[in-house]
């Protein structure tokens, strides 16, 4: 019972963070307005489980373009009933008519946000691979005209920036490229191996105590990297302070997704607050607007023939199940990590 109480009052200040986080930034860019344009869609019940999900359609009258499908995973506390998805960050940024035409290809993308059942005390728990790949799978089924299956893509922030790795180790040959985000996950070296032919975008804040920059995502950037036949196609964005495009501070250092959800860019066009980028190889990569995340996006392209996934699983190296007692432990062994960073 102590345990729960416990996990209440981390889901419950989560929760007030990422309210926080909307509400100090609402006012950017009119993201009420382009919420209004996701609609409502639900995948196949699986294994007892069954993804809903809001998403963005590009498709126009009798439009027979193929876009780009990205699909974008929320964070712990960001899902406990439908809509939150779309709450806690800005993601609905990228159905406007401007980032859309930075899609290369088609000027264009499909934008599928999908929820964790957390009100059934699932937080992308590893039950939920294969409901989460049948419903993207109903998803390319029912938009099949409109769908180009090489350029499908899959990013996240914390607990859906871990399920972006694992569902990038369940269905390599699906995604033509990742983006996960303040990841909170630290795969082997040997689990990163199955991702080795993806090219990976990663971003962090270095001030992150939640998923802790030095144990979580400089592990991840280091196996993978390690792993990686495409290298030079990586890159890890490392945020010394985490901040809204116009520079001022977000409620935490967690909260890095707003690069991301931003393109990588500050409310003038300029340059990410804060921010350095590197490539695999250690190189400095410099962006010139408005060449950001969606344009190295949508520069790859996978060889996915569209079949559908029968069986639902996981790299053997990373088939542990979270519960809710490792994710209570692991957010204390993070702030306690946090603080001795402070102290390097």
């Amino acid at each position: 019972m102590k345990l729960r109480k416990i996990a209440a009052v981390i889901l419950a200040l989560t929760m007030l963070l990422s309210i926080t986080a909307v509400f100090s930034w609402a006012s950017f860019d009119d993201i009420d307005s382009q919420k209004e344009a996701f609609l409502f869609g639900k995948g196949p019940e699986i294994n007892g489980y069954s993804i809903d999900y809001r998403y963005y359609s590009p498709v126009k009258e009798n439009d027979n373009t193929k876009y780009s499908l990205v699909i974008w995973l929320h964070g712990f506390g960001n899902g406990l009933k439908e809509g939150d998805q779309l709450d806690a960050n800005d993601i609905a940024v990228w159905a406007k008519e401007d980032y859309q035409q930075r899609f290369k290809g088609s000027e264009g993308a499909f934008i599928l946000a999908a929820r964790s059942l957390e009100e059934k005390g699932l937080f992308w728990d590893n039950c939920l691979i294969y409901p989460l790949r049948g419903a993207i799978d109903a998803f390319i089924s029912e938009n099949r005209e409109n769908i180009d299956i090489s350029r499908i893509y899959i990013g996240g922030y914390s607990m859906g920036g871990k399920m972006t790795l694992k569902m990038a180790m369940a269905y390599p040959e699906m995604f033509a490229a990742i983006f996960p985000v303040c990841p909170y996950l630290t795969p082997s070296a040997d689990a990163c191996s199955t991702i080795s032919s993806i090219p990976m975008w990663l971003t962090s804040g270095v001030a992150d105590y939640i998923a802790n920059y030095y144990s979580m995502a400089m592990t991840v950037w280091k196996n993978v990297i390690s792993q990686s036949k495409v290298a030079e196609d990586c890159r890890f964005s490392t945020l010394t302070q985490t901040a809204y495009p116009d520079g001022c501070l977000t409620p935490t250092p967690h909260h890095s997704w707003f690069a991301v959800n931003y393109d990588m860019f500050s409310s003038d066009k300029g340059d990410y607050p804060f921010m350095k980028t590197v490539n695999g190889k250690g190189e400095t990569v410099n962006l010139t607007y408005p060449d950001g995340m969606i344009s190295w996006l949508s520069g790859f392209t996978s060889e996915y023939d569209g079949s559908v996934a029968y069986d639902g699983g996981i790299s053997e190296a990373y088939n542990a199940e979270e519960s809710a007692f490792n994710v209570i432990i692991n957010y204390f062994r993070n702030l306690i990590e946090y603080f001795l960073s402070l102290f390097r």
